[in-house]
C-alpha cells in the first residue's frame, strides 16, 4: 500500500525536492563513518568526529589524510537504484533539486544535475595558499599530505567539523524546499544539524519519509516507509 501511495504522490507532482543523508550512500557500499567497527578502534586512536575536524586537519595533517583516504573516499562505489530513480525523476521534470549531505558524488554520477551538496564533495580540492583547484586523483595519489606546486596544503572541499556550511548552498536549499509541493526525505535520521533543520522550511502538500530507523519527523509525515531507500525505489521500478 505504501508503494502505491508513493507512486501516486510522484505521479501527481511536478515540483518534488529530495533531501538525503548517509543512508543513500551506504547502499552503494559506502559505510557511514560514524558506524565504527572493531577494526577501526584497532587502527585509529581518535574518534572519527575528531579526525575530520578542522583542528585535527590543521594540527595532524598526516593522520587526517590517512583517515580521509581510508574512510571517506570510495572510487569504486556505483550509484544504486535510489540515485538512478532520482535522476530519472529530474529528467522527467518532476524533481527540481537533490539536497544531499553526502560528499561522494554518486547523485551526479547517476545523472542528476541540480545537486546541492551541503557538505561539499571529495571530487573538489583546493590549495589553501593560492586557491588552485585539484581533482580527487591528486589526493588519492599523493604520499602523505598533498601539496600544491606553490607549496600550500591541498584541502578537500568538504565541510569538516568546526566549519560552517556554505551560505549560498544553504540559501538555495531553503528556496527549493520552501517552494516544493512534495519533499522526500530519505536515508537520514535527521540528527545532523544545521542540515537537518532545512526540513522545517517545507510547507507543501506531501512530506514523504523513507528511512530504516525512526526519525523526529515520523509523526508529521504524510507517508512513512521504514525501509532502505534503494530497496523502495528498486521495488517500485522508478526510472
Amino acid at each position: 500500500m505504501s508503494y502505491n501511495n508513493l507512486r501516486e504522490i510522484l505521479s501527481n507532482s511536478n515540483n518534488i525536492v529530495f533531501f538525503g543523508g548517509a543512508g543513500v550512500s551506504t547502499e552503494s557500499g559506502i559505510p557511514d563513518f560514524r558506524s565504527t567497527d572493531g577494526l577501526y578502534s584497532q587502527k585509529y586512536q581518535y574518534p572519527p568526529e575528531m579526525m575530520i575536524s578542522y583542528t585535527f586537519f590543521a594540527e595532524h595533517p598526516e593522520e587526517f589524510f590517512d583517515f580521509y583516504r581510508d574512510k571517506m573516499i570510495f572510487l569504486d562505489a556505483k550509484p544504486n537504484p535510489a540515485h538512478t530513480a532520482l535522476a530519472g525523476l529530474e529528467a522527467k521534470g518532476k524533481l527540481k533539486a537533490v539536497v544531499t549531505q553526502n560528499i561522494d558524488g554518486l547523485h551526479q554520477a547517476a545523472g542528476s544535475n541540480n545537486v546541492l551538496k551541503l557538505h561539499g564533495s571529495v571530487h573538489r580540492n583546493y590549495c589553501l595558499k593560492c586557491r588552485k583547484f585539484f581533482g580527487i586523483e591528486t589526493i588519492v595519489n599523493a604520499k602523505g599530505v598533498p601539496l600544491c606546486d606553490c607549496g600550500g596544503t591541498i584541502k578537500p572541499d568538504v565541510v569538516l567539523y568546526e566549519e560552517g556550511l556554505d551560505n549560498d548552498t544553504m540559501s538555495k536549499a531553503v528556496e527549493f524546499i520552501s517552494k516544493a509541493d512534495v519533499l522526500i526525505v530519505g536515508g537520514t535520521s535527521l540528527v545532523v544539524y544545521p542540515a537537518a533543520g532545512l526540513v522545517q522550511h517545507f510547507s507543501g502538500s506531501k512530506l514523504v519519509l523513507i528511512n530504516k530507523s525512526k526519525t523526529s519527523l515520523d509523526r508529521k509525515a504524510d507517508l512513512l516507509i521504514n525501509d532502505s531507500i534503494g530497496a523502495v525505489f528498486n521495488a517500485m521500478n522508478v526510472k
